[in-house]
């Protein structure tokens, strides 16, 4: 590793020996992947994949107090991903003590993050990428983040560089201010290892198309032909809500980290097929290729005929683009089907940002008056203990279904089941 005398200084203690520890360990973690060199964290803003204080993390909590008493802060004020817990939710008594010892350490952790340079209180979900929540990166710019969800979109919708790093990576990136230059942080890395047609009758489920490709192209970077025939070529709303449910799937299903769009994404609409490296094997995804990967999900249910108890969308939280074409869905489907109020308890999950933004619109009131509940929690937090385990809760997210003992459906199916009832 080819340090500058600035980092060389740091690595041999002259900033402390808690730094030289930071400074050390992303030197091992590039070294590990074969970097030459260090690059500096240009973002504005960092982003932290930890958000939730279960108990049994105590060596991350030590580690924090560690760099808290030697003066350590990010470079960037950071956010995080969600808050486990929502009274607002709906859970059980025996759920709610569960929760209480299992997220025992919250109050003391967010303490933590705070000191480490938390952006504000209200800086926690796992699209810190949406406007209303505050953490957009620009093209080009260095990251050091490790949510999967974050990171695939920062690096393809809106350019940005950024590897998965870990939790535990990211945060020392931005304590150091640089990270080392491998993967996709350099012009080789980012280039396409496959090509993807897809030859669909009709715009393919984002969560559906992003599992088939993740589950294909694994790490590598896929080159997608045929989307801008459904999605145009804007980034517009629409569009980039589409794209957030397809990384999210891409880097859940498999781990992807970099998708480009044929037209659409802005290094696919600048380089286009310059992007993809010779002799890149094609996957065809075409309606039959669609339905058999999601006829090829498991259902870990007890009783597969269950009727559902929940229903969680927002994983990732859902834009408000999404939240108002939602609540529109939701209200035609009820009157359709003769309901005032859904009939599954349902919660979509979005950013503290997002949902003030939404109360001021008309639309917040419709939609509670279909009794869906708004609510800032990571889903995956919920579903993450044994009793919550147990219960019939149906998704239309795949990072949600691959994660979780949650239950896939697409939009239209879940729709439908929330509006009519039904298994």
């Amino acid at each position: 590793m080819n340090l500058t005398k600035e980092q060389q200084a740091m690595l041999d203690g002259q900033h402390g020996a808690t730094m030289a520890k930071v400074v050390k360990t992303l030197v091992m973690y590039g070294e590990a992947f074969g970097a030459q060199r260090m690059v500096p964290v240009t973002s504005k803003y960092g982003h932290t994949v930890i958000s939730f204080g279960i108990g049994v993390m105590k060596p991350v909590y030590e580690l924090y107090d560690e760099l808290l008493r030697a003066g350590a802060k990010s470079m960037q004020p950071f956010s995080a991903d969600p808050r486990p817990l929502d009274k607002n939710v709906p859970s059980s008594l025996l759920q709610d003590i569960v929760f209480h010892f299992m997220y025992s350490q919250q109050a003391h952790y967010e303490q933590q993050l705070r000191g480490l340079g938390l952006m504000d209180e209200d800086a926690y979900t796992c699209a810190c990428y949406l406007p209303e929540a505050g953490n957009v990166p620009k093209r080009g710019e260095v990251l050091s983040w490790a949510e999967s969800s974050a990171v695939v979109y920062a690096n393809s919708v809106l350019g940005a560089r950024c590897n998965r790093n870990s939790g535990i990576i990211e945060m020392m990136g931005s304590i150091a201010g640089f990270v080392p230059e491998f993967g996709l942080l350099t012009d080789d890395g980012r280039r396409a290892d496959w090509v993807v047609e897809v030859r669909t009758s009709k715009l393919p489920d984002a969560q559906l198309l992003g599992s088939a490709v993740g589950m294909k192209v694994l790490e590598k970077v896929p080159y997608v032909r045929g989307l801008d025939k459904w999605l145009g070529t804007q980034l517009n709303d629409a569009a980039c809500a589409y794209l957030k449910d397809f990384g999210a799937a891409c880097a859940s299903n498999g781990s992807v980290g970099l998708y480009h769009i044929e037209n659409l994404t802005p290094e696919a609409v600048d380089e286009g097929s310059a992007l993809v490296r010779e002799n890149a094997p094609v996957y065809v995804v075409d309606d039959a290729e669609l339905q058999r990967v999601k006829d090829s999900y498991p259902c870990i249910w007890k009783d597969l005929d269950a009727k559902p108890k929940l229903c969680f969308m927002g994983c990732p939280h859902m834009t408000l683009h999404q939240l108002q074409e939602w609540t529109m869905k939701v209200e035609t489907a009820l009157r359709e089907a003769g309901n005032s109020r859904v009939v599954i308890p349902t919660v979509f999950t979005s950013a503290p940002g997002v949902i003030r933004a939404f109360n001021q619109t008309e639309y917040a009131a419709r939609l509670k008056a279909t009794g869906v509940i708004l609510s800032y929690i990571c889903p995956l937090m919920y579903m993450n203990n044994p009793l919550s385990k147990k219960m019939p809760v149906i998704t239309s997210s795949n990072k949600l279904r691959t994660y979780t003992s949650a239950r896939f459906y697409s939009d239209d199916e879940i729709l439908e089941k929330i509006t009519k009832g039904g298994n």
